[in-house]
């Protein structure tokens, strides 16, 4: 087993902050629309804002995100929102990721939340890969998270810390990197909570680039509340 914390410097080829840009065709954006059964994010549909469910701070009946657009209606001005569209542009940290979250969908779920003890798990399109990014945001304290790789003929496993959702992330962290950064957060009543200081973090996997991977697994102890937002693959060149 191999125990990743946060902060540490572990053995890595490449940083967060140093991320290669990939062609076209090797990030693949892993399909966990299966296992989500939390809606986190307020959405604004036919120009009325529809509060989150099930949210992002202690057992889920805290406080929210939002999109930019549904803060706007809420009567905020320059909030630290959420983008209106999901999918997050590839930058010198990390590759294209799109989390599930949509403006005039109120319906279908945006993530996966876990409340104490669990876990998860969901399968990959079967293919080597160099690095995983799992998007994710611990509130309550840090997440001891595990993970196991699930290859054609093997497994590997790995522990993390996953940081608090209000922490900053290091400077050249190996291990982290922030999605969505300095965020607010929202009760929900439309009313925002706090005005910034809230993330989404990345946290940076490297499955072993010679074997197949074909699904993922993690799981956390008690402490801490997890939000699940999104899993994506660069695959291996």
């Amino acid at each position: 087993m191999k125990i990743l914390t946060f902060g540490a410097a572990y053995c890595i080829v490449l940083s967060c902050i140093a991320f290669k840009q990939h062609r076209s065709g090797t990030v693949v954006q892993f399909d966990i629309h299966k296992i989500l059964n939390a809606r986190p994010v307020t959405i604004v549909t036919n120009g009325k804002s529809v509060p989150w469910e099930k949210g992002i701070d202690g057992d889920g009946a805290a406080d929210g995100y939002s999109t930019y657009s549904a803060a706007l209606v809420n009567g905020d001005k320059n909030p630290h929102a959420l983008p209106d569209n999901p999918v997050f542009a590839a930058n010198e940290a990390h590759p294209e990721i799109k989390l599930y979250y949509a403006n005039g969908d109120s319906v279908h779920k945006q993530a996966f939340a876990i409340i104490g003890e669990g876990g998860t798990d969901f399968p990959v399109p079967a293919n080597k890969y160099s690095i995983v990014y799992l998007a994710l945001l611990s509130a309550q304290g840090t997440t001891a998270l595990h993970v196991k790789f699930i290859y054609s003929n093997s497994t590997e496993e790995y522990d993390f810390v996953v940081p608090d959702y209000y922490w900053d992330i290091p400077a050249n962290d190996p291990n982290y990197c922030y999605l969505a950064h300095d965020m607010a957060k929202w009760n929900n009543k439309g009313k925002m909570a706090e005005k910034d200081h809230h993330n989404i973090d990345l946290l940076k996997l490297h499955p072993d680039p010679l074997k197949t991977l074909k699904r993922i697994t993690f799981s956390k102890t008690k402490p801490g509340y997890l939000v699940f937002w999104a899993a994506t693959g660069v695959k291996a060149e």
